[in-house]
C-alpha cells in the first residue's frame, strides 16, 4: 500500500524520512522488483526533484507506515483522514510575498516541491490501495518510463475518500500529476514539464454539540454517527464511499502549469571504457526560463444552514438562507528569468544563480474582479563539495514594487559530514519578512467584518542538527524569534501581536536495537514559548515504535510487526473555522488525551508486493454502564473527536514491464 510517494523530506524539526535502495529490505541493494532476468544485467530507477542534482533511489522499508501515508504522525486533524490538519509544532509561513491563505488541506496535495524526475531502464508501475474502517480508502497509480534515453515522464493520480465516524464529515480528494524531463542530446538544452491537479472536498460539522456529554453518553450513543453536530446535523449518516457530495463545506481546487527551459555553455568531454565512449558535458552557464500558471478556487457552501451556529460564531451572519455560498478565485502567472555560473568544471553541485521574476495575480470576490503584480529579485548559491563532506546552501528573494514591495526572505544552511562512524552536524538559518495572507485582507472574499490594517510579519529561525546514519540517531534544534504575528481568534476575527516572542524547539530520534531482530525507535519533541502571544503549543510530544523486524528465515520475506503510539501533553488547542477552513487561537479550552494512540501493526513484503495491516486506536477500549465498545475517544480540536477501533488494510504493488 502506498499513499503518497516515499520521499526523503525534512519538517520544521528536521525530521528525516527514510530512504533506500529498491529490494526486499530496502537498505542492501537487492533488487525484489520483478524475477531476475539472466540475459539483463540490472535495472536501474532513479529520481530526483526539482531544483536538485542529487539522484535517491526508490524506498522499499516496510516498518514506518507514515512514510506512505499522507497524514504525518505529528499532524492531528479533525478526526477523519482528509479533514483540515496541522502539526503539533509550530510552523509558521517562511516564505515572502503573496499568500492565498488556505493551507488545512495542504498535507493531503500533490506539490511542485514533490513532483519527482525520474531516470528509468525500464517503464515501472506502481499500485496501491487502503481499505479502512468505514469505507475509508485510498488509491495510489503511478507509470514513469522514459520514451528515450534522454527523455522522461511520469503520470500519477490518488484517491482519498473517507465517510467518517461521525456526521457530516466525509472527504472526498483527488490528485494528479503529469510531468516530464527532457534533456537534448548534446545535453546543452533542458526541459521540464509539470501539469498538475488537486480537488479537496471536506464537508464540516463544526464539531459535536455538547460534545463531553454526549461522547460519554453510551445507552444513547453508542453509535458515534448518531451524535448531534453542530452544522449539517439533518445529513443522514452513511458509509457509502460514493457520497461524495458538499452538503455543509468547503470546496478547493487547484491547478498548476509549469515549463522550464534551460541552455547550457560549457565544456565537451568523453569517456572512454572497453567498449564504449560516454559523451560527457560540463556546464559553465547557464541561461533559464520559467513560465508558471497556477489557478486557485475557494469556496465554502451549505445547502441548509443551522442558523444558531453562524449567529453565535458569525455575529454578521444574522440570517444565512439556504445554499449559502462564499467564493474567491485566483489566477497566478510567474515569468523568471535565471542565469547560473558554474565555478568548477567538473562540479554541477556548485553553482551561483540570480533571477528576476514578474507575478501577475487576479483576483475575482464576491464584490468584483483586482489585479495586482509584484516584481521580485532572487539569488542562490550552492556547494556540494566533491569529497561530499561539505553542503553549503545560501539563497534570498527581495520584492522589489508591486503588492508585496519589500517583502524578503534569505535562508543558509552548512552541514559538515565528520566521519562514516560519527556523522554529520548541519546549522542554519532563515529570515523572513512578509505580508500577511490575503485572507486577513478586507478585499478578499473570506474577510468578514471590518479588520484592521496589519504590518508585516517578521519570523527568524535558527536550527541546528546532529545526525548519525550508522547509529540511527538524531538530535535537532530549532529557535523561532517572531514579531508582529497575525492570527485569527472568535472564528473569523483577525488581530496581529505587535510584541516579540520567541519559540524553542528540541527533537531527538533513536532506533535502539533491543535484540537481534527486535527494534524501539524513540521519538522526541519539546517546545516552549517565551513571551506574550496568541500561540499555544504543547511542552511535549513522542511518537515511539516497538517491534520485530526480520525475514523469519524466508529470503524474499520483509516482516515487521509489533505496538506503536504517540502522546503528547495537555494544550489548549487550536480550534477550528469551518467558514475559513483554518485554525484559530483560543485560550479557554485545555485539550487532555484520555490514553496515548495505541497501533498494532503487521507489515510484510514479498518481492514487489507488500501489505500493512492494523488495528489502530485500540487505546478507546472501554465497558461503561454496561456498554462496551471503543469509545473512549481522544480529542482532536475543542468540539472533535477521534474515532474508536480502526482497522486499516493496505496493499502495495510495483512493477518494471
Amino acid at each position: 500500500m502506498v499513499i503518497t510517494l516515499p520521499v526523503l523530506a525534512q519538517d520544521p524539526m528536521g525530521r528525516l524520512r527514510g530512504m533506500g535502495r529498491m529490494g526486499a529490505g530496502g537498505s542492501k541493494g537487492q533488487d525484489s522488483l520483478k524475477r531476475r532476468d539472466s540475459n539483463e544485467d540490472s535495472i536501474t530507477i532513479r529520481y530526483r526533484y526539482l531544483d536538485t542534482s542529487r539522484l535517491q533511489m526508490l524506498d522499499s522499508s516496510i516498518v514506518d507506515f507514515y512514510a506512505r501515508y499522507p497524514l504525518p504522525v505529528d499532524y492531528t486533524s479533525l478526526g477523519n483522514l482528509g479533514t483540515a490538519a496541522r502539526p503539533y509544532g509550530f510552523a509558521p509561513r517562511m516564505v515572502s510575498g503573496w499568500d492565498h491563505g488556505f493551507h488545512a488541506f495542504d498535507v493531503y496535495k500533490l506539490g511542485i516541491d514533490k513532483v519527482r524526475f525520474f531516470q528509468t531502464t525500464r517503464p515501472y508501475s506502481e499500485m496501491g490501495y487502503l481499505l479502512g474502517s468505514r469505507s475509508e480508502q485510498m488509491i495510489h497509480l503511478l507509470h514513469t518510463q522514459n520514451i528515450k534515453p534522454n527523455w522522461n515522464f511520469a503520470f500519477q493520480y490518488r484517491l482519498i475518500n473517507a465517510p467518517g465516524f461521525f456526521k457530516n464529515q466525509n472527504t472526498n480528494h483527488n490528485s494528479y500529476l503529469f510531468n516530464s524531463d527532457y534533456q537534448s542530446r548534446n545535453r546543452r538544452y533542458h526541459l521540464y514539464f509539470i501539469a498538475m491537479g488537486n480537488s479537496m472536498q471536506s464537508n464540516e460539522n463544526g464539531g459535536i454539540k455538547n460534545d463531553q456529554d454526549y461522547l460519554n453518553n453510551l445507552t444513547t450513543y453508542k453509535e458515534r454517527s448518531t451524535i448531534p453536530v453542530q452544522l449539517g446535523d439533518y445529513v443522514q449518516a452513511g458509509t457509502s464511499f460514493l457520497n461524495s457530495k458538499l452538503n455543509t463545506g468547503n470546496r478547493q481546487r487547484y491547478s498548476n502549469f509549469f515549463l522550464r527551459q534551460q541552455y547550457d555553455l560549457g565544456k565537451k568531454d568523453s569517456l572512454v571504457t572497453d567498449s564504449t565512449v560516454i559523451q560527457l558535458f560540463y556546464p559553465k552557464f547557464r541561461m533559464e526560463h520559467t513560465i508558471q500558471y497556477n489557478r486557485y478556487r475557494f469556496r465554502y457552501y451549505d445547502s441548509r444552514p443551522d442558523t444558531p451556529f453562524y449567529v453565535k460564531n458569525y455575529n454578521f451572519l444574522l440570517t444565512p438562507q439556504n445554499d449559502f455560498n462564499i467564493e474567491e478565485e485566483w489566477n497566478e502567472l510567474v515569468n523568471d528569468f535565471s542565469l547560473y555560473s558554474f565555478p568548477d568544471d567538473k562540479n554541477p553541485q556548485q553553482f551561483l544563480k540570480a533571477g528576476i521574476s514578474l507575478q501577475n495575480l487576479s483576483g475575482l470576490f464576491t464584490d468584483g474582479k483586482r489585479t495586482y503584480y509584484n516584481m521580485f529579485l532572487h539569488g542562490e548559491y550552492r556547494n556540494k563539495t566533491k569529497n561530499k563532506k561539505w553542503d553549503l546552501e545560501a539563497n534570498g528573494r527581495f520584492y522589489l514594487a508591486g503588492f508585496n514591495n519589500a517583502d524578503f526572505d534569505v535562508s543558509g544552511s552548512l552541514k559538515r559530514v565528520i566521519s562514516k562512524k560519527l556523522g554529520a552536524i548541519q546549522v542554519g538559518m532563515q529570515n523572513v519578512n512578509r505580508t500577511p495572507s490575503f485572507i486577513f485582507d478586507n478585499a478578499g472574499s473570506f474577510s468578514f467584518g471590518n479588520q484592521p490594517a496589519f504590518n508585516k510579519e517578521n519570523i527568524t529561525r535558527i536550527f541546528g542538527a546532529i545526525e548519525n546514519d550508522e547509529g540511527r540517531w538524531r538530535i535537532a534544534a530549532s529557535y523561532f524569534l517572531v514579531s508582529n504575528y497575525t492570527y485569527f481568534y472568535e472564528y473569523y476575527k483577525a488581530g496581529q501581536s505587535s510584541g516579540l516572542f520567541n519559540v524553542l524547539e528540541l527533537g531527538g530520534q533513536k532506533t535502539f536495537r533491543v535484540g537481534k531482530r527486535w527494534h524501539w525507535m524513540v521519538r522526541l519533541q519539546m517546545q516552549q514559548k517565551a513571551g506574550n502571544a496568541p500561540l499555544n503549543l504543547p511542552l511535549f510530544f513522542t511518537h515511539q515504535r516497538f517491534g520485530y523486524e526480520g525475514t523469519l528465515g524466508f529470503k524474499n520475506l520483509r516482516f515487521a510487526t509489533g505496538l506503536e503510539g504517540r502522546y503528547y501533553t495537555s494544550y489548549k488547542a487550536d480550534q477550528y473555522s469551518p467558514l475559513l477552513s483554518r485554525f484559530f487561537y483560543q485560550n479557554s479550552q485545555t485539550v487532555s488525551m484520555n490514553l496515548p494512540d495505541i497501533a498494532a501493526y503487521v507489515h510484510f513484503r514479498i518481492r514487489s508486493f507488500a501489505a500493512y495491516v492494523r488495528a489502530e486506536n485500540i487505546n478507546t477500549v472501554r465497558a461503561k454502564d454496561g456498554v462496551f465498545g471503543f469509545t473512549n475517544n481522544n480529542p482532536a480540536a475543542p468540539g472533535y473527536a477521534y474515532p474508536g477501533l480502526q482497522i486499516r488494510i493496505g496493499i502495495f504493488w510495483s512493477f518494471v514491464n
